[in-house]
């Protein structure tokens, strides 16, 4: 690949970035009312649901607070920032400080579940509107809701478990994610060596645990003492939460100059595409079985935008260390499958969710599962990836 390629899609990513993305959030989002961000938008951009995910409450503030500190200090990005800043510390946390699942528009208490995946998004979000305000408030409660985190994490049955343990101890593949990825975010701002110590674990935990290289997968659900369950949960493969694994764990191979890491990390990504490309209509399906057989999820055969968005980013890791083109042939093959079928030319932002065939199964362009997270990130480090290889920088291992 010579530079004229990766300045080409450098352009490409900014303008897809900044025009389709950025300035509809940007302009859409922000309650100018009750503060915090607003995310149930139809195909136009006019808003149809009114109350607030509160997992999207700390993305974008994450957002916000990310594309201040990185993509150019604007105003209106740190003011949208703060917004959902001040809209977290009011509104979104229970008496005992276990975190919402979703809001009223002005703030009332609607939904809360038995997971800690908001309390994530929040400390993500945090932590970086630290680093944009050097407010140490905000460091504080940066820190102390990821002790919160921690204390959920270690204590065996601090929430009901969703299956009975008595009958059956599974162990899931997505908390141990978000922990290392918010342990990697809280790093960046504070000293306890506490978090490189829960990086440490998640890092054994997933590529001695959830990955099993016999059969070349990074399941989703393991059992108890990390042993394959021949069952429908047991051989379930989501193949975006492997591939966003994988590039969480390339960028914490790199800070480690790990090239066993990073490998096993390529290895994941590849075995996700092997499996999870549809070669008949193109896309990455959203779910998979292990042996091919049913999956008892009925949307198992869906496009999601999120799922080929952390595949790109995946596969521009694996270029960068490798230098393989065929990983680079890869990224084309999804972009230009993400522009054909997720962008929705003559209307704001993209579509969220496709059938099989490519065709959007809802025209809407926010919801609480779409959102200014998965897509903007992605294109955020495809950015600042793409600007490195154009120039030629070494990945440093």
């Amino acid at each position: 690949m010579d530079k004229n390629f990766f300045e080409n899609y450098y352009g490409k990513i900014n303008q897809v970035l900044m025009d389709d993305f950025v300035s509809f959030w940007e302009e859409k989002s922000v309650d100018k009312i009750y503060g915090g961000y607003l995310c149930g938008f139809d195909r136009d951009g006019e808003l149809f649901y009114e109350d607030k995910s509160v997992w999207q409450q700390g993305r974008s503030l994450w957002m916000f607070s990310k594309l201040y500190n990185e993509f150019g200090r604007k105003q209106i990005w740190l003011d949208a920032a703060k917004s959902g800043y001040d809209f977290i510390n009011k509104y979104c946390f229970a008496e005992d400080m276990h975190m919402y699942f979703r809001v009223t528009r002005d703030g009332k208490p609607l939904v809360l579940r038995r997971y800690y995946f908001s309390e994530a998004f929040a400390v993500m979000g945090y932590a970086e509107y630290y680093k944009a305000t050097g407010d140490e408030e905000v460091k504080k409660r940066a820190v102390d809701l990821y002790q919160l985190m921690l204390r959920y994490y270690t204590t065996p049955g601090y929430f009901p478990p969703k299956v009975c343990p008595e009958t059956r101890k599974n162990r899931g593949h997505s908390i141990v994610m978000i922990m290392m990825n918010v342990s990697q975010c809280m790093r960046e701002i504070d000293d306890n060596p506490v978090y490189n110590e829960m990086i440490d674990q998640c890092l054994d935990t997933i590529l001695n645990v959830f990955v099993k290289k016999d059969k070349k997968v990074l399941l989703e659900t393991v059992g108890a003492d990390g042993e394959f369950i021949d069952t429908p949960d047991g051989r379930f493969i989501n193949p975006g939460h492997s591939m966003e694994t994988a590039w969480f764990i390339m960028k914490e191979a790199i800070i480690r100059k790990d090239k066993a890491m990073m490998e096993a990390a390529i290895e994941v990504t590849e075995w996700s595409l092997e499996r999870g490309w549809d070669n008949e209509k193109g896309g990455i399906f959203y779910f998979l079985d292990l042996y091919n057989k049913p999956v008892l999820s009925l949307e198992w055969d869906m496009k999601l935008f999120w799922v080929h968005c952390e595949a790109m980013v995946a596969l521009t890791y694996s270029y960068w260390y490798t230098k393989n083109e065929k990983y680079m042939e890869w990224f084309e093959k999804i972009y230009a499958y993400v522009c054909e079928h997720f962008a929705d030319p003559g209307h704001p932002e993209w579509y969220g969710h496709l059938h099989r065939d490519g065709t959007p199964i809802a025209q809407i362009k926010g919801s609480d599962w779409k959102g200014p997270f998965h897509n903007v990130r992605a294109f955020m480090v495809l950015s600042q990836l793409f600007d490195k290889l154009k120039n030629e920088e070494e990945i440093g291992i």
